[in-house]
């Protein structure tokens, strides 16, 4: 089964400094019927004006990937972390016994744009921790480059559940097949282009959730970039 969410469907929210697009529930926004996918709580598309940002706050039992598409994103926590993180730079952040950060626009002038994904960790109570990985963007051509794992690795984020986090860019015309296990799902974003998952198509910041089906067939209708989340 793929059930596909058209982007201009999303809950929207715009206070000037931000723009954020919810794939699910989340703050103000609440739907008992769209509350999560799997071990998957969050989806933000957020953009972030110049200066601007999210101050200190807490967050414990969840594992929190930002994905940067445009700008940098900074970092502050109360365990002395402080990062900057860059487009074609994933950041993991594993909340756990309790953690309390800020997050800023780094830059005064250039809007940041990011994805911010939320997923309930294998076990609670984890010893909280940070990390920010950079990924071979030439390595995500007409492949599915895994940028975030259980295992983790070199160019690629750990993280406390059985997931992996992939991101492709696919030009025009070509195909990937994943095979999907069964008892698991998929997540599908398309941040840019157009491209069909069997006989369904997504276009740019459509999303796609999937079950029982036992292999796609990702196919390109025009460069496409995208990522897939193969989950529990």
């Amino acid at each position: 089964m793929i059930q596909v969410y058209p982007s201009n469907l999303r809950y929207s929210v715009d206070i000037g400094w931000l723009r954020s697009h919810l794939s699910f529930s989340f703050g103000e926004y609440f739907d008992e019927n769209n509350t999560g996918f799997g071990v998957m709580r969050v989806c933000n598309d957020d953009e972030v004006a110049g200066g601007k940002g999210f101050g200190p706050h807490p967050h414990s039992d969840m594992e929190i990937v930002t994905i940067v598409l445009r700008g940098q994103i900074k970092h502050e926590d109360n365990l002395g972390n402080v990062e900057v993180t860059s487009a074609g730079e994933v950041q993991r952040m594993s909340a756990g016994s309790g953690i309390i950060h800020a997050e800023y626009n780094a830059s005064e002038t250039e809007e940041l744009n990011f994805l911010q994904l939320w997923f309930m960790p294998s076990e609670r109570g984890l010893t909280p921790s940070f990390e920010t990985s950079r990924y071979d963007a030439q390595g995500m051509l007409n492949r599915l480059l895994p940028v975030v794992s259980p295992e983790g690795g070199e160019q690629v984020a750990s993280i406390h559940q059985d997931m992996t986090i992939y991101l492709s860019k696919l030009e025009q015309a070509k195909e990937l097949h994943f095979t999907q296990e069964a008892g698991r799902r998929v997540f599908l974003f398309v941040m840019e282009g157009k491209l069909s998952v069997n006989d369904k198509t997504l276009s740019t910041r459509d999303t796609a959730r999937i079950e029982e089906e036992a292999s796609l067939t990702i196919a390109a209708e025009e460069e496409a970039f995208f990522m897939l989340i193969d989950l529990p």
